[in-house]
């Protein structure tokens, strides 16, 4: 998981002022609520009392009570009342809960994951505009998959891979009539042509200079019938979102690492352009969306999920895949997963202190020039490493991840 980052958890609506909402991300147990003002809370869901798990427990005002004995906590974190003590007893300063900052954005709840910073340090949440600035109407829904979600991420940045695993359900043929059939033959060659498009071309991979965000577009196609084409745009914005677009369908994901071994995928699909002069009331337009969402929970993500809950190592990351040109996306996403990691990391570490010199060592020093070498910055001098990771020494906080070399295609 990539520290210092902002991770959606649950969509917006789903947090509610009259009854906890407890959710487990990024390895640890969380609860949500919110008070009567409609402030979003986010906090440790285990009272240190005993453990018991806040997410089981009820609202009452503006903190929440402890299923097991009735402690409540506030949204600062601490303990107001202990009604085992009585109402005016002294409540230890121990007895709290932690408590995560949280924004609504795009309809999704997101918690900071790494540092404690004041909340004007914070950098802003991160999307990409194909989200932010999308009008479509639209449906989301989430579900919990048994992968790590480097894995989930993978296998959305790359379509090549539909072919093979996406033929055989009978659901699918829905698939092959409605979106690769031709209208000549009444979508009834749907299967063939979506069994033969096997070849990416025209793939190109670019990374904003500024940002997290990573675009890949290429055609899915026919080899010996370029009209029997796909043409894809994928958007993925670190740490966790990914969105596709092509001529028949558009969504976002979000793959939310719940601990090592589950993922979250909060999958939102949009409305189909080319029924929208048909469909003029916005609920009906809504219908398709949903029933997309039902098909892929229920029939293709659990096609993909078969293979990935087979893959080893159940973890991505530089050197464990053995990439071909067209996984160019890939290779770029687990390299900048890996920087922005050791990034993170880096900037945790604390200089290093340097004892002060005797007078006897500087007057040495001064008359023997330190030898020169490949970290050497100006004037002989070691370059310095920047508090983000990137220097040019030959240092642990210089030295690029070995990932960006190993996961190159």
């Amino acid at each position: 998981m990539i520290p210092n980052q902002w991770y959606p958890i649950v969509e917006a609506q789903e947090v509610r002022n009259d009854k906890p909402l407890g959710v487990r991300r990024m390895g640890q147990d969380l609860v949500l609520w919110r008070d009567i003002d409609g402030n979003l809370v986010c906090q440790g869901a285990r009272c240190p009392h005993k453990g018991a798990n806040l997410g089981d427990g009820r609202m009452k005002g503006n903190t929440i009570e402890c299923p097991y004995h009735g402690f409540r906590y506030g949204a600062d974190g601490a303990c107001r009342v202990i009604p085992a003590m009585g109402a005016g007893a002294r409540i230890p300063g121990s007895l709290r809960v932690p408590t995560h900052p949280v924004q609504e954005r795009f309809g999704l709840v997101w918690m900071w994951w790494g540092d404690e910073r004041p909340a004007a340090d914070l950098p802003p949440v991160q999307a990409p505009p194909e989200v932010t600035d999308n009008q479509k109407l639209y449906a989301t829904k989430r579900w919990t998959r048994p992968v790590h979600y480097t894995r989930y991420i993978e296998s959305l940045l790359e379509f090549y891979h539909v072919t093979y695993v996406h033929r055989d359900h009978w659901f699918n043929y829905i698939d092959y009539l409605l979106l690769y059939g031709t209208p000549s033959k009444l979508g009834l060659d749907g299967r063939e042509r979506y069994l033969a498009a096997t070849r990416i071309t025209n793939h190109r991979v670019e990374t904003e200079a500024e940002g997290q965000t990573i675009r890949y577009s290429f055609d899915h196609c026919q080899e010996d019938d370029p009209a029997n084409t796909t043409h894809y745009v994928i958007t993925f914005t670190f740490p966790c979102t990914v969105h596709v677009r092509t001529e028949q369908f558009e969504t976002t994901s979000w793959l939310v690492p719940i601990d090592d071994e589950n993922t979250e995928h909060i999958l939102r699909w949009y409305e189909y352009e080319q029924v929208k002069p048909v469909l003029r009331i916005e609920p009906l337009r809504r219908l398709l969306p949903w029933a997309s969402l039902y098909m892929e929970k229920w029939v293709q993500d659990p096609q993909d999920v078969r293979i990935m809950e087979h893959q080893e190592p159940k973890i991505s990351a530089g050197g464990v895949n053995k990439f071909i040109p067209v996984d160019e996306m890939n290779a770029k996403y687990i390299s900048m997963r890996a920087k922005l990691i050791a990034d993170a990391t880096a900037a945790r570490e604390p200089e290093p202190a340097t004892p002060p010199s005797t007078g006897e060592e500087a007057r040495e020093a001064a008359r023997e020039p330190a030898p020169a070498s490949d970290g050497a910055g100006r004037d002989g001098a070691p370059a310095r490493a920047t508090a983000a990771g990137r220097g040019t020494g030959g240092g642990r906080r210089g030295t690029k991840p070995r990932e960006d070399a190993a996961a190159r295609p």
